[in-house]
């Protein structure tokens, strides 16, 4: 019998036993790196650790984020680009290059604990029209050959990441029973499925009920959640009170239907949005995160099929530098910040404590300062050309309908499109001009429920970008000081930093050959500077940053994305 002074610490210690029980099928993240300044990932996997997340998604190999990683537990999914994939398939070479330099090479004591290879992402997705479809089974057969081969002891698994609009419900029967392949590619569909289950591998599936309530206003909103709120949609004896479980036993029965009733089913991204439109906001965002935990871990399953399932949350950080032709939300899906900062309390033991996320710690900013439009500015012909010139290489993005700046005025508007190409270009005093219509501001644009960032640091360096302009500054006072005690005649009045030069007068006895040589001194010495400044540029754009990091500088490059289709759910 327990004396009475432990009594208190058995609340504790029944609290410890059920996290670690929900911990033996726990939650995943997806980490993607589509932004245009990134965290330094050595930071993030520490409050990976700090938050207890044990799974992590990785769409493709990346050098620093895997020496972060190193010597961690974190489960490790490693992915290859569709764009890989033709040179994976035909080359087995390149496969088992591939496989020695970014999974292999990492099975020691203390590296990094890679479990799967997720050979492309969603590559059978109908926008993709077919590009993808010859290349993934021989790209997965090279893949799990170059594994098997690879002489380590680590046991590693492949899978294909697919969308959900690989199967469906006849619009005759909109139902999870009814479910199977599409006709087009069932067949492969189901010699991949074949390959897995031989390996016992799983079948990776990403499900979006956000996109079904996105592309359908007829769609039940409640549907997309947990809560069970909404009407049931009934499938013989089975009740479906979400859109999730619903979508996912439609590839239950699809499986069956092939022949593979009991293959492993990984969900590989879900999530829910919180910016760039009406219904992607952090309260929907909260409300459907929470309730997908505690449904994965609860073990109730679907109900087709019980148990825990195994999830992926996407996704881990906003990405600003993503593609938004399916939709401005594309760039919210995070549940933290671009900086680290969490959106929202979120539990991921799935026990509904109230308890916050840890932030990334110790984040770098640029300057506190913003760039709006001039308030004084009366000429204002040229004003939606610079916006919509700002808002092609930044992210303006929470401007949409329904988003969370959208209550802003026109001139608002402005200000906001300024200050987002200001911020993504490392606030180069240049990149506030726009005609004369901006303006530098101490003071914070930012208003209720509408944020105008401040960026984080790009570089590593301790020359932070934000000191770039006061560096110029004290170059062009040096230059300016050196030229007068040269004895040249010529007594600088003042810095001209709008218009980056330096303004001076001549003394009434200057010969004319006197202003001939200090034009050219003066010539030289900017031609100096401006080398000088530029090598600094460059060697604080590149230490420590991958190369993609670099992407969206100035100009945000179209890239391959995570599309997805917006006919996920079947129809209610």
């Amino acid at each position: 019998m327990l004396n009475g002074q432990f009594h208190h610490l058995l609340p504790l210690f029944f609290l410890a036993l059920v996290t670690l029980l929900h911990n033996g099928n726990s939650i995943g993240v997806n980490w993607g790196t589509m932004t245009s300044h990134q965290l330094p990932p050595d930071k993030v996997v520490k409050m990976l650790r700090d938050n207890g997340v044990p799974k992590l998604k990785l769409f493709e190999y990346n050098e620093r984020i895997m020496a972060a990683l190193t010597g961690t537990d974190i489960e490790v999914m490693v992915g290859i680009p569709n764009s890989m994939l033709r040179q994976m398939s035909e080359d087995p070479g390149a496969a088992a290059s591939w496989v020695y330099n970014n999974v292999s090479g990492y099975c020691y004591d203390g590296g990094v604990n890679i479990k799967y290879v997720a050979v492309g992402n969603e590559p059978f997705l109908q926008t993709y029209n077919g590009t993808y479809l010859q290349y993934t089974l021989p790209a997965l057969q090279n893949i799990q050959k170059a594994l098997d081969e690879s002489g380590v002891k680590c046991q590693y698994k492949t899978t294909v990441p697919f969308n959900a609009d690989i199967y469906n419900s006849p619009e005759s029967n909109p139902v999870p029973s009814a479910g199977d392949f599409r006709p087009e590619v069932k067949d492969l569909a189901i010699e991949i499925v074949q390959f897995l289950y031989l390996h016992d591998a799983p079948f990776t599936v990403n499900i979006y009920p956000y996109l079904s309530l996105y592309g359908n206003d007829y769609f039940p909103v409640e549907f997309a959640f947990f809560d069970g709120l909404s009407k049931p949609l009934r499938d013989g004896n089975h009740v479906y009170k979400n859109a999730f479980d619903a979508n996912l036993d439609t590839l239950v029965y699809a499986l069956n239907k092939a022949g593979f009733p009991d293959m492993e089913i990984i969900v590989g991204e879900v999530g829910w949005p919180t910016d760039g439109d009406k219904n992607a906001n952090a309260k929907n965002a909260k409300r459907f995160n929470q309730g997908l935990i505690k449904h994965a871990l609860s073990g109730d399953g679907t109900p087709a099929r019980k148990g825990n399932i195994e999830v992926y949350l996407f996704s881990l950080i906003d990405e600003n530098a993503k593609s938004i032709e399916p939709g401005g939300f594309e760039r919210h899906w995070g549940i933290f910040e671009f900086d680290g900062k969490p959106k929202y309390q979120l539990d991921l033991t799935g026990l509904e404590l109230e308890k916050g996320l840890a932030p990334v710690e110790d984040v770098k900013y640029q300057l506190t300062r913003w760039c709006i439009l001039d308030p004084k500015a009366t000429d204002l012909d040229e004003l939606p050309e610079s916006v919509s010139y700002a808002c092609s290489l930044s992210d303006c993005t929470a401007l949409g309908y329904g988003s969370s700046c959208n209550h802003l005025s026109a001139k608002g508007n402005a200000s906001y499109a300024f200050n987002m190409y200001y911020q993504v270009n490392n606030q180069h005093i240049w990149d506030c001009d726009f005609s004369g219509l901006a303006i530098l501001t101490d003071d914070n644009p930012s208003e209720a429920g509408c944020q105008f960032p401040v960026m984080i640091a790009f570089s590593r360096s301790s020359l932070l970008l934000h000191n770039y302009d006061s560096l110029l500054d004290v170059l062009l006072r040096v230059i300016g000081g050196f030229i007068v005690q040269r004895g040249l005649g010529w007594e600088t009045t003042g810095f001209g930093r709008e218009q980056g030069a330096l303004m001076v007068e001549a003394r009434s006895d200057m010969a004319l050959e006197e202003l001939g040589d200090f034009v050219i001194a003066y010539m030289m010495a900017m031609v100096l500077c401006s080398f000088l400044l530029h090598g600094l540029l460059l060697q604080n754009r590149y230490i420590g940053n991958e190369p993609e990091a670099l992407l969206g500088q100035g100009n945000f490059p179209a890239l391959e994305i995570h599309q997805r289709s917006n006919t996920d759910v079947p129809s209610s």
